[in-house]
């Protein structure tokens, strides 16, 4: 069970990356996401993932970690250098100082890392990760505050986002329930990353359940009128 409920969270993980994506070739644009995010999260891939080089784990592993990596640089790529996604990029709201994030969270992981297994740059920087991907989604939180524009599509996204996270928080208690361990950098970073989420999430479930009232409210008007 403990498997599964990771496996599901790398399965929202892997939706959120195609929705985000799909909607920026599809619709050739980048409003309404944050570069500054995208940035955090490339870095947060890049640091994790450094033991792809040093030890292999297994087929799966090996392949969500450059699936990741990739995806998100080229999604950086996209909206740095490429039109039209370089020109509809909102930069003039897209204005959090990352550097108030990374600088702390680097500090942090030298302080606060796991016993080294590997070597100690390895172990910082996955801590370091740790510690960026649960406040990587500040810039787009910000972005969406200013603009106040909650585009379906990019809502889609961050709330697959928000619900892998959630998943693998599930996943850490469940594990330490039934074996009395859990890493515990990853566990606080996992409830920090999704308390993030908790105002976009009602925000999400009440857009999605005045829609669906709306749809059932016309449905309902329309078979009257057919009457």
């Amino acid at each position: 069970m403990v498997s599964y409920i990771r496996l599901f969270g790398d399965v929202l993980h892997l939706v959120a990356l195609f929705v985000l994506l799909n909607k920026m070739l599809r619709k050739r644009s980048a409003a309404g996401i944050s570069l500054k995010s995208m940035y955090l999260f490339a870095l947060t891939y890049i640091t994790r993932y450094l033991d792809l080089f040093l030890v292999y784990i297994n087929f799966y592993n090996s392949t969500m970690k450059v699936f990741f990596i990739l995806v998100t640089v080229y999604i950086c790529f996209l909206m740095r250098f490429k039109n039209p996604w370089k020109a509809t990029y909102d930069r003039d709201n897209d204005t959090f100082r990352i550097q108030f994030l990374i600088l702390p969270c680097l500090a942090l992981a030298m302080l606060f890392h796991r016993v080294i297994r590997l070597n100690v740059i390895v172990e910082v920087l996955w801590a370091f990760s740790q510690y960026l991907e649960s406040v990587a989604i500040l810039p787009q939180i910000f972005l969406l505050m200013y603009t106040g524009s909650y585009e379906a599509l990019t809502s889609h996204y961050l709330f697959c986002l928000g619900m892998y996270r959630v998943m693998y928080l599930i996943h850490w208690i469940v594990r330490y329930s039934r074996y009395g361990k859990v890493n515990g950098i990853s566990l606080v970073c996992g409830i920090v990353q999704s308390l993030l989420y908790v105002d976009f999430f009602y925000r999400y479930i009440t857009q999605v359940a005045m829609k669906a009232k709306r749809r059932y409210e016309l449905g309902a008007l329309d078979k009257t009128v057919d009457r």
